[in-house]
């Protein structure tokens, strides 16, 4: 086992920064007043989250009022789409979505199939992008809501999310989208993109786990997401999570802050280690290249391989990596993502995703470049389908005129 530790997966979550965790410490041993009580102590934390509210809605150009705390990005995901299905059923029963979400949305999707609704699925081209005209067809007089990822999880591909809004604002349709990946790192207006609702998660950009936002435009018809109580005003029951919510404003602000800077690093980062990947013989990158994917997103497959096996031998070697969606790390199939983006179950099962963040280094690309290589070769040479790839390329330059 190496002693050196390279955290190559951002995407799955982020470590917590020196500056959030010293915000959010006084309201865990200091000021922990319930925010719905009456004295002094309560007023504190009533005004902490009260700004946090406040950092979310400047980063997103939204009102205060608009942002709705939650326990995490699934659970905003969850709500969004069950809260407008339900108080909206009297005018339709139509979801609109994609074939590449986040499961968070298909499986809610499919549990809204269960109970009345009828859900489309759009398909996606070879770099993972929709087609906005396919959306604007697929637009019915029963269609309620469109939910759309704004950046994917694993191929790190930003969606036209503009064109989207515009085009559901055009058929009066509410647009949801699940931006977990982009907030933080994609500058986003939710009134300029005709937003009507987003979704994020702290965990994402270097707040805490376990909290995260719902922007719900002024005046959408949405149910309450929890009963009990007059948290969130009225929509999400039980008391708040104060200092992880203090996390998240300050996470998002210096996310913000930061942002251009950042990206302009990560950018150099990961097309360096691209370059560097693509030498390796049969091998891929998923999803598209240059400004309309993620900074920090490399995601490639290796044919003839298996991807677990990838991630061990990496993980021996002191980097911390994936083959995708850390929701769905335990199954053995392959991503649904780079099954709908046209790759063969073989192919797709050879997949790493390789996730940059703030304390990536240039160092720490080299050394991914210098010891990748020699384990995809490993992995080759123990594998069957590599011998019959070399047995028949023999027999075709054996035969070639």
């Amino acid at each position: 086992m190496s002693n050196t530790r390279i955290y190559l997966d951002h995407s799955a979550t982020t470590y917590t920064k020196p500056q959030v965790f010293e915000e959010m410490l006084p309201y865990l041993n200091t000021y922990f007043g319930n925010p719905s009580s009456i004295y002094e102590m309560s007023r504190v934390t009533e005004n902490a989250i009260d700004h946090a509210r406040e950092q979310v809605a400047k980063a997103l150009n939204a009102n205060k009022d608009e942002i709705y705390f939650t326990g995490g990005g699934s659970e905003a995901d969850n709500w969004a789409l069950k809260g407008i299905a339900f108080a909206n059923k009297h005018r339709g029963n139509h979801i609109i979505t994609t074939k590449i979400e986040h499961h968070a949305i298909l499986h809610t999707c499919e549990f809204l199939e269960k109970n009345g609704f009828e859900v489309t699925y759009l398909p996606v081209d070879s770099d993972g992008f929709i087609n906005p005209d396919e959306l604007r067809q697929a637009i019915t007089d029963k269609t309620l809501l469109v939910s759309v990822m704004f950046a994917n999880n694993e191929i790190g591909t930003i969606e036209p999310i503009q064109e989207i809004g515009n085009i559901c604002r055009e058929k009066k349709v509410l647009f949801h989208t699940d931006a977990v990946q982009a907030v933080g790192h994609i500058a986003i207006d939710v009134k300029a993109m005709n937003i009507d609702l987003l979704t994020l998660a702290a965990h994402k950009f270097y707040g805490p786990k376990g909290v995260g936002a719902l922007y719900i435009r002024r005046g959408v018809k949405i149910d309450s997401l929890i009963h009990g109580g007059g948290q969130e005003r009225g929509k999400r029951a039980g008391t708040e999570n104060i200092a992880g919510i203090v996390g998240l404003g300050k996470a998002l602000e210096l996310a913000t802050e930061e942002m251009e800077t950042e990206n302009d690093r990560l950018v150099y980062l990961r097309n360096k280690l691209i370059k560097g990947l693509s030498c390796i013989p049969y091998s891929k990158l998923n999803g598209p290249s240059g400004a309309k994917r993620m900074p920090g997103n490399v995601n490639i497959c290796f044919e003839f391989i298996e991807g677990e096996s990838m991630l061990l031998l990496l993980d021996s070697k002191g980097i911390s990596a994936s083959s995708g969606s850390a929701c769905t790390s335990g199954s053995l199939d392959p991503s649904h993502v780079l099954l709908a983006i046209g790759l063969p179950h073989e192919i797709a099962h050879g997949s790493l995703r390789l996730t940059l963040g703030s304390a990536t280094t240039e160092e720490d690309i080299d050394y991914v470049l210098k010891v990748l290589p020699g384990i995809v070769q490993r992995l080759r040479d123990m594998s069957p389908l590599w011998k019959k790839h070399l047995q028949e390329q023999g027999a075709m330059k054996k035969y070639a005129i």
